[in-house]
């Protein structure tokens, strides 16, 4: 057990803002667009260990969209989650146009996921890479099957104390 010098103690109180849609209706159609990429990119993933499945499609500012899912491996490390993929296809093939829309969709082989899944650890860090790269932020859309649609407005609504390279 510890304690605190209340002196010296401050708490410092985070707030999160997540619009929660009840189906696409209330979705601009270029977003409602993005989430169907991500949706269709689910059978693509390669998830033979996990039977998780992650689609994902990215909109750049210029309005091309980039389609990613998840592909595993054997040594776990070696994974990629389906919104890096979407991310570093969209960043190798136009390094200079920033993402301002991504879609992330689930699908558990298993058994039914009831509410949109968030972005693991990695890609929360690379999401908030690309919106300090660009000095803007992404819009993020999360889905599972016939879910609600979560959409926040940045990476900082899942990831508030962000490490970027303002640091080094």
């Amino acid at each position: 057990m510890y304690t605190t010098n209340a002196l010296y103690m401050e708490i410092l109180k985070i707030k999160a803002s997540v619009r929660v849609h009840e189906n696409t209706d209330s979705i601009e159609p270029e977003d409602r667009a993005l989430l169907e990429m991500a949706k269709e990119q689910i059978p693509h993933a390669y998830a033979p260990y996990s039977l998780f499945r992650v689609g994902a499609a990215v909109r750049l500012q210029n309005g091309t969209v980039y389609p990613g899912c998840n592909q595993e491996n054997a040594s776990y490390p070696l994974c990629m989650c389906g919104e890096r993929v979407a991310l570093y296809t969209a960043a190798a093939q136009a390094p200079d146009q920033a993402p301002v829309a991504l879609a992330i969709v689930v699908k558990n082989d298993k058994k039914p996921v009831e509410t949109p899944v968030s972005p693991c650890g990695a890609c929360r860090q690379v999401i908030a890479e690309f919106e300090h790269r660009f000095g803007q932020p992404i819009r993020i859309f999360l889905q599972s099957g016939h879910s609600k649609i979560y959409e926040l407005h940045s990476v900082k609504d899942i990831l508030p104390l962000t490490f970027d390279a303002s640091f080094l």
